[in-house]
């Protein structure tokens, strides 16, 4: 009689996994300690022997033991918005919202098509600028040099996403074209910019551009910037999206010329869709990189929100907290790729469906 499988419990998962045998319990047992030890200090150090207003800021001075949170609780402004005027500082935070409002929108699977989804991002976009930049609908203007904190982040991250995407398709698809000229110069320009240090590459388009082109072409700074960083994104972007193509089957887009599709019908309907569901992984991964590389641009003068964190603690005041303000700006770059991945992994199940 065949015998009749019961589901483990939890306690049974518990034993297999880590106490099997002597040398597992004795790992589980010094690792367990060792976990519990960390968490018993961070929780001890974070949260009950924390000064969490700056009003008792000397109890940090003279050693609470715990974390000087007030220094957030004081320089938070300064960390979130940078050199932005203190009595405009609600369009910063209402434009970092706007963004935060697209994110969540493209969730919603409403918006997955290429005319809606590219309308939704320009429009938030757009929003985001003219609520940071000003000079229109009344709003005071305030000019680039004055941006900083995570709005710039968040300015130049979505800046360069939006330019470097569309550069990438169409990297990807020269890189693919029949002609062999095209092709390989494509290759060349993708290999070179792939093979220079994101440093050089900013401090070209930021210091060498205006001494090489007119100055009516040179444009401001922060913009040149992103020129270069949405170059460079899109040159690694470019490979991704054409691994994702030569995953295709070659019979699709075989099917797709008998069926007397032309080319751009072939590309945007059968072998984008599906370049993109191969190569999501990688894509999602890219753009978390292009977040955290956002705080590069404080080696040429930009105030973004890690050059204001060490602005925060970067007077005599509260010079002693530098491991809570850099502990504050990590959960800022936590929050914003946790999201970020968690989109992704909403997008792999959503679009698995397909494959089913």
């Amino acid at each position: 009689m065949a015998k009749t499988y019961v589901e483990p419990t939890l306690i049974d998962r518990i034993r297999a996994d880590y106490f099997s045998s002597r040398m597992d319990t004795a790992m589980t047992t010094v690792f367990g300690a060792l976990a519990l030890w960390v968490i018993y200090n961070l929780v001890s150090w974070g949260i009950v022997n924390a000064v969490w207003s700056a009003e008792n800021r000397d109890l940090c001075a003279h050693g609470s033991g715990g974390a000087c949170w007030g220094v957030i609780d004081s320089r938070w402004r300064l960390i979130l918005f940078g050199l932005y005027p203190y009595e405009e500082q609600w369009r910063s935070a209402l434009a970092c919202l706007a963004i935060v409002l697209v994110g969540g929108l493209s969730c919603v699977p409403y918006f997955w098509n290429a005319k809606r989804i590219t309308t939704l991002w320009l429009a938030g976009f757009a929003t985001f600028y003219v609520l940071m930049r000003g000079g229109y609908f009344g709003l005071t203007p305030v000019f680039e040099q004055n941006w900083g904190g995570l709005s710039l982040t968040i300015f130049i991250f979505a800046a360069t996403s939006l330019l470097g995407m569309p550069l990438a398709i169409i990297f990807a698809l020269l890189r693919r074209s029949e002609l062999p000229v095209i092709a390989k110069t494509m290759g060349i320009i993708i290999d070179t910019i792939r093979s220079l240090p994101l440093l050089s590459i900013m401090f070209t388009f930021a210091i060498v551009l205006p001494f090489v082109l007119p100055d009516w072409l040179t444009g401001d700074k922060l913009y040149r910037v992103i020129v270069g960083y949405a170059l460079f994104f899109a040159c690694y972007q470019a490979e991704i999206i054409r691994g994702g193509m030569q995953a295709l089957p070659a019979g699709q887009e075989e099917a797709a010329k008998a069926l007397g599709m032309g080319y751009w019908h072939r590309i945007g309907y059968i072998v984008l869709p599906q370049a993109f569901r191969n190569a999501l992984p990688p894509t999602i991964n890219q753009f978390v990189i292009t977040f955290k590389e956002t705080s590069l641009v404080a080696i040429i003068g930009f105030f973004e929100v890690v050059k204001s964190g060490d602005a925060a603690f970067g007077n005599a005041e509260w010079n002693f907290a530098h491991v809570e303000v850099y502990s504050f700006v990590a959960l800022i770059y936590f929050v914003f790729v946790f999201a970020l991945s968690r989109y992704g992994a909403y997008l792999e199940r959503r679009l698995a469906v397909a494959e089913r």
